[in-house]
């Protein structure tokens, strides 16, 4: 794919970048954060707000407006007449001339101020480079926590809301290790794969940004709050188009799945049914000329129809993070090799495939009981073990198991392997 918007985004000096960030993030706490005021925000930007605010006008209709004046003052120096001679329909064109949408943009900036958000619009200079060039680029970002990471290179990793053992344990493994390479994870802080991508970014101490379908305000799932948290700690953050306050409404999240995909380099899939709005985050990024990776699943899991089907049809498949970085170009590659990791040396990298060391006898018949896509409960290894191992000894080569980071305990006492 063409890496030209990429490069021209990250030519700044990024270490330099991401030290201030992190040193700013972890001096403020999550809901003392702020990042601007209304006065701070020029005339342009209210103007770009405006015409996010404006009725009836979408991101296409709003593309074409600009193409048509020039230059967005130039829309609001335009006349009702001429504004409905551009083609708006009467409503948006009489939010522009009269007022409306000015007055709209100066109450979503209080708003904004509020919530501790800084808005970023495509005249600012931290508006992503990459995102300026897909078909329909928002208007308006709002972003909590360091704005510029949005701009950094980065992998999407997404898929299913409701994902097995198998997909959580794959996006953490998988979102630690690029995020341990200076890749920034983008996803949608959605339950499951979503929220297992940006947890392993946070376990690597990386950065991750979260695309919302809510104000960047509004937590949703609330559950995540503690997430966003630490989000924002590790010099990551939270973006959104949509105004501060609104609501996790369903229709909002397939619109920003095309931000998800046009910040990125690329989409990992992990985990998506046939029917899963993961497909349409697919699709924008082949439509976005992005790269398109996915995670191999079981044939009988009506999980891996996603993924499986990208596969077939020419996604990159992936057991690792080698498989991702391999296609990264090369001088990309070079300038997200983290200096620590060059003179650390780089950690273990978990694979599907890899060779793991020899276990004691009893703690191999219990191993090869417990799988990594499913769940298995310590009544069902009791029977299935009966007359071989004892339940003393089943509960011992599970701890061992569990102290040697083979398997975890989910709730309830049910067992899965680690990757």
């Amino acid at each position: 794919m063409q890496m030209g918007g990429l490069r021209r985004a990250h030519q700044c000096d990024v270490h330099m970048s991401l030290t201030n960030c992190r040193k700013d993030a972890q001096n403020r706490r999550f809901p003392e954060y702020r990042t601007m005021t209304v006065s701070a925000v020029d005339h342009r930007a209210r103007e770009w707000v405006a015409l996010a605010c404006t009725p009836a006008l979408g991101h296409i209709r709003g593309k074409r407006l600009l193409e048509h004046f020039g230059a967005i003052e130039n829309v609001f120096r335009a006349s009702l007449t001429e504004l409905e001679a551009a083609g708006l329909p009467a409503v948006s064109a009489q939010s522009i001339a009269l007022g409306g949408s000015m007055r709209a943009a100066e109450e979503e900036l209080a708003k904004a101020e509020k919530a501790g958000a800084e808005v970023i619009t495509p005249a600012s200079q931290k508006f992503p480079e990459q995102l300026k060039h897909i078909f329909d680029p928002p208007m308006v970002l709002y972003v909590r926590g360091c704005a510029e990471a949005l701009g950094f290179p980065g992998v999407a990793v997404i898929g299913t809301r409701h994902p097995t053992p198998y997909g959580v344990g794959m996006a953490e493994r998988l979102a630690c290790d690029l995020s341990i390479r200076g890749f920034i994870i983008f996803s949608g802080l959605a339950r499951g794969v979503d929220s297992a991508a940006h947890r392993g970014a946070v376990q690597a101490k990386g950065r991750t940004v979260a695309v919302l379908g809510t104000g960047v305000d509004v937590i949703y799932p609330r559950e995540n709050a503690r997430l966003c948290e630490q989000i924002m700690e590790f010099g990551g953050a939270l973006v959104s188009e949509f105004p501060p306050g609104t609501g996790p409404k369903p229709e909002n999240f397939p619109i920003r799945n095309r931000i998800i995909s046009g910040l990125s380099y690329g989409v990992l899939v992990v985990e998506a049914g046939q029917n899963s709005g993961t497909r349409i985050t697919a699709r924008c990024a082949l439509e976005q000329g992005r790269e398109v990776f996915a995670v191999p699943g079981n044939v009988t899991n009506k999980l891996s129809w996603g993924p499986n089907t990208l596969i077939k049809q020419g996604a990159r498949l992936v057991a690792t993070w080698e498989d991702v970085w391999e296609e990264i170009p090369s001088d990309l590659r070079l300038r997200l090799q983290p200096v620590e990791e060059q003179a650390a040396g780089a950690p273990g990298t978990p694979s599907l495939f890899s060779a793991q060391p020899e276990l004691p006898s009893k703690s191999k018949k219990l191993f090869a009981l417990i799988r990594a896509d499913e769940a298995v409960h310590i009544d069902e290894l009791v029977e299935k073990l009966e007359g071989e191992l004892s339940s003393s000894d089943i509960f011992a080569a599970l701890f061992e198991l569990e102290l040697a980071g083979r398997i975890k305990v989910l709730p309830g006492k049910n067992y899965v392997r680690v990757f």
